[in-house]
């Protein structure tokens, strides 16, 4: 798995666009576009592997607040408290540290994929990018 700061500095050399050899550079897109993708994808998936843990450790969580979990969990982590409003338990459950940690998981994973989406987009928008530089040195040459 790739982190952001790898793919920054990946995206930052593969959007260069060679204006000597716009030729190979067209031909270089869908090579580009497949490699983001294959990252995207890989991140989704990471990304709903978390929230599913995300899920099972906020029900697990629940349950401790609520009195619910098996005996062995308190004795090793007491909570010391009688929590039976709703909104109290919403309160500690969101201020939970072993959620607080997989939720920043999530988040991280959705800023790479919000990033490499916006690289997708890009790439769509490659080739019209190649062509305009070719449009305009045709124009500076006089064709």
């Amino acid at each position: 798995m790739m982190n952001l700061d790898e793919v920054q500095k990946m995206w930052q050399k593969d959007s260069e666009i060679d204006k000597d050899d716009l030729a190979n550079e067209s031909l270089r897109t869908p090579m580009l576009h497949c490699k983001y993708w294959d990252i995207y994808n890989t991140t989704r998936l990471l990304r709903e592997k978390v929230l599913d843990g995300y899920n099972k450790k906020k029900l697990e969580r629940w349950n401790y607040y609520t009195g619910k979990a098996d005996p062995e969990v308190y004795e090793e982590h007491p909570f010391p408290f009688k929590v039976r409003e709703k909104d109290a338990i919403i309160r500690y459950i969101e201020a939970d540290e072993h959620l607080s940690k997989i939720s920043l998981k999530i988040k991280y994973y959705d800023t790479l994929l919000s990033f490499l989406e916006e690289i997708i987009k890009s790439l769509n928008n490659r080739g019209f990018a190649i062509k305009n530089a070719i449009d305009w040195m045709r124009f500076q040459n006089g064709l």
